[in-house]
């Protein structure tokens, strides 16, 4: 399982120390490097029955798993998705609302449109079109209404923290808010 009480755990790339694009042989050298330095035998030859001793085995035993999982390429894909919805599952999570941008309010800035909802606790969430410009989504004010200008940019959506508080609004982006 990737998720816990307290959020995403520890990855079997992280425990491995490898990129999540790690190829099988640097995921296969990570593996072997540290199953020298956690093996039980080493710890047999130390006669302290710390603490210590106890982590290491519960991190050589995290290795065995992580290597089991990593080493196989059908479940190294499984485990790749679950991870990957367990992240969107933990963005979702922390979204107070999804909003598209008819639902924001639009004002003129200098060189830029900026976009705002307002947050339950009275400040805003909020975006200009020059940030937006940056991820691929031109914008076109009519009147009150925006849309999308250039109809090539994939659908999406873009985080937006309030001003105050810790709640986080979702701005879909699409090419049917037009």
């Amino acid at each position: 399982m990737i998720l816990d009480n307290h959020g995403i755990e520890e990855t079997h790339y992280e425990v491995l120390n490898v990129k999540e694009d790690a190829d099988y042989e640097e995921i296969r050298a990570s593996y072997r490097s540290a199953v020298l330095n956690l093996h039980p035998d080493k710890l047999l030859k130390t006669y302290d029955t710390s603490d210590s001793n106890q982590t290491t085995s519960e991190r050589f035993l995290k290795v065995q798993k992580a290597w089991e999982i990593l080493s196989n390429s059908s479940s190294r894909l499984l485990y790749d998705k679950e991870l990957q919805r367990s992240r969107r599952d933990a963005l979702a999570a922390e979204v107070a609302e999804d909003l598209s941008l008819h639902d924001m309010t639009v004002e003129d800035a200098d060189e830029a449109l900026e976009l705002f909802y307002q947050c339950r606790c009275g400040d805003y969430f909020s975006v200009d079109s020059l940030e937006l410009l940056k991820m691929g989504y031109s914008l076109l004010r009519n009147g009150n209404s925006i849309s999308i200008l250039n109809g090539d940019t994939l659908p999406g959506s873009v985080i937006l923290p309030c001003g105050s508080c810790s709640l986080k609004a979702r701005l879909i982006l699409s090419m049917d808010n037009n």
